[in-house]
């Protein structure tokens, strides 16, 4: 592989991405999760067209964030202001088109509107409430309760009374609550990143401008969004010496998704090392457990919705589930059915229970190793096992544990970072942007467009490097002649006094 010789700033990279989330944009309008009367057929030219668009803008976004993370190891490195200035200019393009990737958006309203109708959401699925928004909502999840929080359902029963039944008007309501919580997690990785001694520049880079972040919590509005920001600001009012308001926030992020309340044991321990005297541990845990319940208790009672959501948290997964269990479950099924065992529909079971007690030693090992010095990079590692190991998995749950990860990975660590920064490349490419399996010919597509764009950087680059090997080298320049008119350089160093006559001595 050539060495890159064409010199990489902000303001390429800037470029670069905004071109490919511009282009991601065109091609979500015909080819994303667009509503069901306005899909097109799955294979007229406005779709594959559209399908092409949006894998050349993938590949060109993921070109300029893998570019703009050598431009910090570079020896004018942007600022955490420049990177934030450069996140909302990529997230623009997508702030107006149809969701990407994902139909969930359209179950959050349906929710939403079930919440605000008096249905109870953790007992009946969006067919309940019927009409055009339900419609709308992926057939395997219409019979399925939700497994949210009071947080997120109140929210989303405003976005749906404001919308009136209007589809688009909702999507966009959500998606302004979406981007809430993305500016949330923005501002608060720069702020974690110094209070735990981690670089606020590759903070911003990998846990704010990750691909994943603009392709899921912005282009979809996937309510994790708002999880991560509630959780990001607590975990910084905690490291601030403010662990009430850390309870809170935290709380309030883990009654959006569950998966947050993780971070409480981080908020115990923080307000535990600030405590004097006896039992320091024990009265920040019941300081923590009471604030925590009496958070509970105030959203759950403002958002009207029960606390139905205690049981609703083993909503099943879907059939297709790719995680790592479900995958190795239906293989071992498979196995066993053609070996004529009737042991093979305990298969897939047997291995969610296999990684939730991986999850709970993972966890468990990582708090004991990280628990007192690094809390919050604890939670991250934690969110990380969660998502990885647990039934089911998609590509923005792996943001759990990057986000912190990102912010908190102690100075010199490179292989989590590495391993956070690969991992959300490879999951940018593997989802369609209308959220469905693809069949054989949007496959080939896929790889069309996203060749091309290899092909288009690639281009790009030769001419940058041409460019640049014509440009003449400052040490190559010779020495400017001096001007007829110019005096004669004078030396900075004094000759003796002026006062005296050339010549003579003291």
């Amino acid at each position: 592989m050539p060495v890159l010789r064409v010199a990489v700033d902000i303001h390429r990279c800037r470029l670069l991405g905004l071109t490919g989330s511009a282009a991601l944009a065109v091609g979500g309008a015909a080819a994303g999760a667009l509503p069901v009367r306005d899909v097109p057929a799955p294979h007229s030219a406005a779709a594959g067209l559209g399908l092409a668009a949006a894998y050349f803008g993938l590949v060109m976004l993921s070109a300029a964030w893998a570019l703009l993370g050598r431009t910090l190891r570079g020896p004018v490195p942007p600022s955490p202001r420049d990177l934030l200035l450069t996140l909302a200019l990529w997230a623009a393009p997508l702030l107006l088109t149809p969701p990407l990737f994902s139909r969930d958006v359209y179950s959050y309203l349906a929710q939403g509107a079930m919440a605000e109708a008096g249905i109870d959401v953790y007992t009946h699925g969006p067919s309940r409430l019927g009409g055009p928004t339900a419609a709308e909502v992926a057939p395997v999840w219409r019979h399925t309760p939700t497994p949210y929080g009071p947080v997120f359902l109140g929210s989303a029963a405003v976005m749906a009374g404001w919308a009136r039944a209007d589809v688009a008007t909702g999507v966009l309501g959500l998606r302004l609550v979406a981007l809430l919580g993305v500016a949330m997690m923005a501002l608060c990785l720069p702020a974690l990143a110094r209070r735990c001694g981690a670089d606020p520049r590759t903070a911003v880079w990998l846990g704010g401008l990750n691909p994943l972040v603009l392709l899921h919590l912005v282009g979809d509005a996937h309510n994790d969004a708002v999880m991560l920001g509630l959780l990001g600001a607590g975990l910084v009012a905690a490291l601030g010496g403010r662990p009430a308001a850390g309870a809170v926030l935290v709380t309030l992020a883990a009654l959006v998704k569950a998966p947050a309340a993780l971070g409480l044991p981080a908020v115990v321990l923080l307000r535990a090392r600030r405590q004097s005297g006896r039992l320091p541990l024990l009265r920040a845990v019941l300081a923590t457990g009471g604030a925590a319940a009496a958070t509970t208790v105030a959203a759950t009672a403002v958002a009207g919705t029960g606390y139905g959501w205690t049981t609703a948290l083993d909503t099943p997964v879907s059939p297709g589930n790719w995680s790592l269990t479900s995958t190795l479950g239906r293989l071992t099924g498979a196995g066993l059915r053609r070996l004529g065992s009737g042991l093979a529909e305990f298969a897939v079971p047997a291995w969610h229970l296999a990684g939730l007690a991986a999850t709970a030693l993972a966890v468990l090992v990582v708090w004991k190793r990280h628990h007192w010095h690094r809390p919050v990079y604890a939670v991250g590692l934690s969110l990380g096992a969660v998502a990885v190991l647990g039934p089911a998995i998609r590509p923005w749950y792996v943001l759990w544990g990057v986000f912190l990860i990102a912010a908190a990975a102690p100075r010199g660590s490179v292989r989590p970072v590495r391993a956070a920064a690969l991992l959300s490349g490879l999951l940018a490419l593997v989802v369609m942007p209308s959220g469905f399996p693809p069949d054989h010919n949007q496959l080939l597509i896929a790889v069309g467009g996203s060749t091309l764009g290899v092909l288009a950087l690639w281009c790009a680059y030769r001419v940058a490097a041409r460019a640049a090997d014509r440009a003449p080298r400052p040490e190559a320049l010779p020495p400017a002649a001096p001007r007829p008119m110019d005096p004669p350089p004078q030396s900075d160093r004094p000759t003796g006094d002026p006062r005296r006559p050339q010549g003579s001595t003291a």
